[in-house]
């Protein structure tokens, strides 16, 4: 015999679907330990990695947000290249002597050593290689909880010497694959920055002549400390 669910019957039913089964699908969520663990060791054994990135910024006093979109390429030690494409062309190339941010539409290049560009970067330290979760930030669940809408896991990192007036960083790791596709933060001025990562690659053979850069002819380059 067919019954038909009441109305309350179909809600209640509809509730269970959506918000407990998925939870049991996820299995257990690691610890916190477990976690930086996992994410530890699979950017150990990255030699070389790329991704499609989205950044938005969004700056409170301005009162303007702004959206910018490109591929990352990274390779140890102390490579990277951030290729923006939209809405317009910029490229910051780092190498282990040099990093150099090239703006076309300006004809300008910034040169800058790369030690003292990466001294106070702890996430890029980690991405390239040379720093650790655990000996950079200190780590705790975000106020949302361990996932998120997506059920990919989430925490909070606390940089241990705070720089930029940031305090907090989450980051999201996706939970099949243990890689990083997110990370957002705030600054003490309210500005706030959101960084997606999608279609990311891990030991594909990248070349150390990508991480190279010469500005064209006529660039103006200034030298920054």
């Amino acid at each position: 015999m067919i019954r038909k669910f009441s109305g309350n019957g179909w809600f209640s039913w509809l509730f269970l679907l959506l918000v407990l089964l998925p939870a049991a699908a996820m299995g257990e969520v690691p610890s916190l330990d477990e976690l930086a663990s996992k994410v530890q060791s699979k950017y150990d054994r990255a030699e070389d990695l790329k991704a499609r990135f989205v950044q938005v910024a969004t700056f409170k006093t301005m009162g303007r947000t702004i959206r910018e979109e490109g591929t990352v390429y990274f390779r140890k030690p102390k490579r990277m290249l951030w290729d923006y494409r939209v809405p317009s062309e910029k490229k910051l190339v780092v190498n282990p002597q040099d990093a150099w941010l090239y703006l076309p539409e300006d004809g300008v290049a910034y040169l800058q050593p790369t030690d003292s560009l990466l001294k106070g970067k702890m996430t890029i330290r980690f991405l390239t290689g040379l720093g650790t979760l655990r000996e950079e930030f200190d780590l705790s669940r975000p106020p949302g909880g361990a996932v998120d809408e997506k059920g990919n896991y989430v925490m909070d990192l606390r940089p241990k010497n705070p720089e930029l007036g940031i305090t907090v960083l989450t980051m999201t790791v996706d939970r099949n694959t243990f890689l990083v596709t997110g990370f957002r933060f705030s600054d003490i001025y309210g500005n706030r920055t959101e960084l997606v990562f999608e279609d990311t690659a891990v030991n594909t053979g990248l070349s150390d002549d990508l991480f190279n850069f010469s500005p064209p002819p006529g660039t103006e380059i200034y030298r920054v400390p």
